[in-house]
């Protein structure tokens, strides 16, 4: 508990502060303010009835006093939750966005560029408006395409007094830094480095700006800088954790251990139990394997946190986004469009360990490399790949899709960009869908000459770009689990409750094998399980 001479003077004000309106509406003030007695009124003042009276009186003076100061002290010391907004009976889609930018407009970061307070409804990475959908449509068709409502929940970025006078300290670090190897592909590497920023808030060092492990699928060689815009990263965090660029030279050792066997679900406790002495007599501490491995059941501050460096650091480097961009708005200008994650390439074929759709030939292609490199292989050992299938552990093939989005209501005329790598068997691949949705659209069809040659082979900016055009699209839908589907679920939520759907594949797939069932009957069975 603080003591009273650490209490900064913002409780004085120029105005009657409640403290003394209290005083001064209270028989307690008779004794301060009358005018004087003589001395026999003033022996009658102490009779034993005016002595209850006086008694009686300051007890509840003191009570009153004791309730509002504590009132007063609560208030000031935790700001109100951020509470629902009742749902609005105007276009979701404007009430939405306009609850975004009104929650986060008294959240400020600092910007060292013109030394003004930045709010963070500045920083975060929103959508284009999705499009009113007119015309001639039928009744699945419309809801479709139909935004949801937010059911009054926002984003809600309001740190704690406890959490903001930690700040001053941690942010100014200059003695520990954490070290952090992000591994995987881009979205992979996202939740790593969000959870780099969560550790070092808990071990309240310097964070080095993550390292981004070479991708061994793809070969993808990009550094932290090549994606994410560093200066944007530092300055959006500067309240929460100091971001350094690199180590300072006298933190510089010869050999430096890594820790790389984390347990799952660790917690803060954890955390500070297991490496705060540590990273106190040495100075640097190295992670490296994080994916996944921090709890999902943090404290409120910590998870706003998470939320602040999702949605508003991340930001991607400027020709990143500026050509995602121009991409999502040659989409946006046509009309409404569904991006579909379709997870098709052939390594996930191989970690799953399911069958293609595509025939013998592509199956025992698949088999091959599984039987040579079975570390890459993380379905079940004991499933076949038909229970495989049933349980909802392999992804949509093309012909599932396009059956799915028939029942959702998707009309057949919908514009379809496909968001992620190139499919195992290629056009022959995507066949069975373009044969239903002949709209289909990929990020080299948008694209204009030259404008995606800086990416080649670089699978994680060209995976950004598809993060871009897919947040911006009106429906979203992935094939299978993962890490672009999450990030996109969360963050198509915290910008407005944009439209998600993401396939019961458990529930729906045995339907998908029963042929007594007509169209009709299969759709009404579909839309009811999503």
């Amino acid at each position: 508990m603080a003591r009273a001479r650490n209490i900064k003077n913002s409780f004085i004000t120029q105005t009657p502060s409640p403290l003394f309106q209290l005083f001064s509406i209270s028989p307690f003030t008779s004794l301060f303010l009358s005018p004087k007695k003589s001395p026999r009124s003033h022996q009658r003042l102490f009779t034993s009835q005016n002595f209850a009276i006086f008694f009686l009186s300051l007890l509840l003076t003191f009570t009153f006093l004791g309730v509002s100061v504590l009132n007063f002290i609560q208030s000031y010391q935790d700001p109100p939750p951020c509470s629902l907004i009742s749902p609005s009976s105007q276009n979701p889609l404007s009430s939405n966005s306009a609850m975004l930018f009104a929650s986060l407009a008294s959240s400020n970061t600092y910007n060292e560029d013109d030394h003004e307070p930045a709010g963070l409804a500045n920083s975060v990475l929103v959508p284009l408006p999705a499009q009113l959908v007119a015309g001639n449509l039928s009744k699945e068709e419309r809801e479709f395409w139909q935004q949801p409502g937010s059911e009054g929940y926002k984003p809600c970025l309001d740190f704690s007094l406890a959490y903001r006078r930690k700040s001053a300290k941690i942010s100014k670090e200059k003695r520990k830094f954490l070290v952090v190897v992000a591994s995987g592909g881009l979205n992979q590497q996202r939740n790593q480095i969000v959870d780099a920023v969560v550790i070092a808030r808990i071990l309240e060092a310097a964070l080095v700006v993550p390292v981004l492990q070479v991708n061994l699928i793809w070969g993808d060689e990009s550094e932290f800088s090549d994606i994410f815009n560093v200066k944007h990263f530092k300055r959006t965090l500067q309240a929460d954790v100091r971001v350094v660029s690199s180590l300072p030279s006298t933190h510089l050792m010869s050999r430096q251990s890594i820790e790389n066997q984390l347990p799952y679900n660790i917690s803060p406790f954890w955390i500070r139990a297991r490496f705060f002495k540590q990273l106190n007599e040495e100075g640097v501490l190295v992670l490296k394997g994080l994916d996944t491995k921090l709890s999902k059941n943090l404290p409120p501050d910590l998870q706003k946190l998470r939320c602040k460096v999702a949605f508003h650091a991340l930001r991607f480097a400027a020709p990143i986004q500026e050509l995602g961009n121009r991409l999502a708005r040659r989409m946006w200008i046509e009309g409404p469009y569904i991006a579909l994650h379709l997870r098709m390439e052939k390594d996930v074929w191989v970690r799953t360990g399911c069958l293609t759709g595509l025939g013998l030939e592509y199956d025992e292609i698949i088999a091959k490399i599984r039987e040579s490199q079975p570390e890459y292989l993380t379905g079940k050992l004991n499933m076949s790949h038909i229970q495989r299938r049933l349980a909802g552990l392999c992804p949509l093939t093309a012909s599932e899709i396009a059956r799915f989005l028939k029942a959702l209501g998707a009309p057949s005329s919908a514009r379809i960009y496909i968001a992620g790598g190139e499919p195992f068997g290629g056009h022959q691949a995507l066949q069975p869908l373009a044969a239903e949705f002949p709209n289909l659209v990929t990020k080299e069809m948008l694209a204009q000459e030259g404008e995606l040659s800086p990416y080649v082979n670089r699978s994680s900016s060209l995976a950004a770009i598809d993060y871009i055009v897919s947040l911006n699209s009106n429906v979203f839908v992935p094939s299978h689990g993962g890490n672009m589907g999450r990030a996109m679920q969360g963050h198509r939520a915290y910008v407005g409750h944009r439209k998600y759907i993401k396939p019961n594949k458990k529930a729906m797939l045995p339907f998908f094998e029963d042929s007594s069932i007509s169209d009709e009957e299969f759709g009404s069975i579909i839309r009811k399980i999503h």
